[in-house]
């Protein structure tokens, strides 16, 4: 394949080097002529492991060269690739000035071209910015339509600096966010030797994943952080404690609570965080992820219940109010909250779940309810037709099988608050899901 690559940093050269040794022909544009010259010569412009010899080979075979026209470029290949940087901004927001520069560069080289020509950009943009910078500045300067006159995608990078020759042949997965089919298509042909799981998807979600693994890569960092800092206050030796925390990889390092949703709660989680950092404050700790895990899961209570109470209605049917499936617990239970909230709000309540029966609960459930909430014992109910007939907004609270079917059963002026994604495909007037 015939590529062209905007901007010779560190992405672009990685990128340019490593498609070059896979047999692709490859041109580097870049406006600066030291980086350019650099290439032409078999030089690499950055320090990484590996590179500079890859850069060398191929520039001796022929496949690798770089120029600072942009035309020449695009009307030399079949498929563009963004790898321009997007600095940060005094306000923390981006700056996608080079993007947006180059955008109009190659959609002015379309402008003449004939043929069907990709447009691929690797530089890291928040969502959105594909069809509010991207595709308008490119339709704007060629005069042409994407997706039809020719193809955008996005199409994260990986990388790490150091690893990153590594990284580009064993990617934990190849994402393809798209905007049309045959765009698409063209990336999967530029990587289909790679054995890392092919994600094609949209391009605000391709954009959204690599900010999604970049935080999650800063938390643990964080995490890891905290927890050695209270280690070695106790005396302890953070690295053993982490060393068999990350053996667990069934919960500690699995997909496991990696989905959006509702509140935590239960009997461990809530009362574990306080006790963790009240033992950092005790040892005058600063412990800032770690204080703002409790406050967070309080958020996602408010947002549930500012849901449910934005719907107008009066009469509120809860289905499942343990704090998950398959558990009579209601101890810490985020749904307990939000229905003392309902309660003290005037609203009208019934309660279904089937492994909270007032008869069958014995020993901290059965106390918990009668003398720590009565008053929500009051309005538990045990048949869910009872509900479903009852309330004009239905709470889905945990993922049991049997409510699977709800949404299928509402009646006119009738709606659900899922706090749970109980079916993946709903949608419409009558649902909202609280994270999705």
């Amino acid at each position: 394949m015939k590529i062209s690559i905007f901007g010779l940093g560190y992405v672009g050269a990685v990128s340019a080097g490593c498609l070059a040794t896979d047999g692709h022909t490859v041109i580097g544009v870049d406006p600066n002529q030291t980086k350019v010259d650099l290439i032409n010569e078999g030089k690499t412009p950055i320090i990484e492991k590996d590179i500079g010899e890859m850069i060398a080979q191929t520039v001796r075979d022929g496949l690798l060269r770089a120029t600072t026209s942009v035309r020449e470029a695009v009307d030399n290949t079949e498929l563009s690739l963004i790898c321009v940087g997007t600095p940060s901004q005094l306000n923390g927001n981006l700056d996608l000035s080079h993007v947006r520069k180059v955008c109009q560069q190659i959609g002015a080289a379309l402008r003449d071209k004939e043929g069907f020509h990709v447009v691929v950009a690797r530089s890291t943009m928040l969502p959105g910015s594909m069809r509010s910078v991207v595709i308008p500045t490119l339709e704007e300067a060629s005069g042409k339509k994407a997706g039809v006159d020719f193809g955008v995608c996005n199409n994260p990078e990986f990388l790490r600096e150091g690893t990153a020759v590594y990284d580009y042949y064993h990617p934990p997965k190849t994402v393809i966010g798209e905007t049309d089919t045959k765009a698409g298509e063209m990336l999967v042909e530029l990587y289909k030797k790679m054995e890392a799981p092919m994600i094609r998807t949209g391009v605000e979600t391709a954009e959204m994943v690599k900010y999604t693994d970049n935080a999650w890569h800063a938390v643990k960092v964080a995490f890891a952080n905290e927890i050695g800092n209270l280690c070695k206050a106790v005396g302890i030796d953070g690295h053993k404690v982490m060393e068999i925390f990350c053996q667990d990889t069934k919960l500690n390092l699995s997909p496991y609570y990696m989905k959006p949703g509702f509140a935590f709660g239960g009997s461990c989680l809530p009362k574990d965080v306080r006790a963790l950092t009240y033992k950092a404050r005790s040892l005058d700790l600063e412990m800032p992820l770690l204080n703002s895990v409790l406050p967070s899961n309080q958020h996602q209570v408010n947002k549930g219940l500012a849901m449910i109470m934005d719907k107008g209605k009066k009469k509120v049917g809860v289905l499942g109010f343990s704090f998950k499936a398959g558990t009579d617990d209601l101890r810490e239970s985020p749904l307990v909250d939000v229905i003392e909230h309902l309660i003290g709000k005037g609203y009208e309540l019934k309660l279904y779940d089937k492994n909270v029966n007032l008869a069958a609960l014995t020993g901290a459930n059965q106390d918990y309810i009668l003398n720590r909430i009565p008053h929500i014992s009051k309005l538990m109910v045990q048949d869910m037709n009872e509900v479903l007939e009852f309330a004009e907004t239905i709470v889905i609270g945990n993922g049991a099988e049997e409510f699977k079917a709800v949404p299928d059963r509402l009646k006119a002026g009738q709606s659900i608050v899922d706090l749970v994604r109980i079916s993946p495909k709903q949608s419409g007037e009558q649902y909202d899901g609280i994270c999705w």
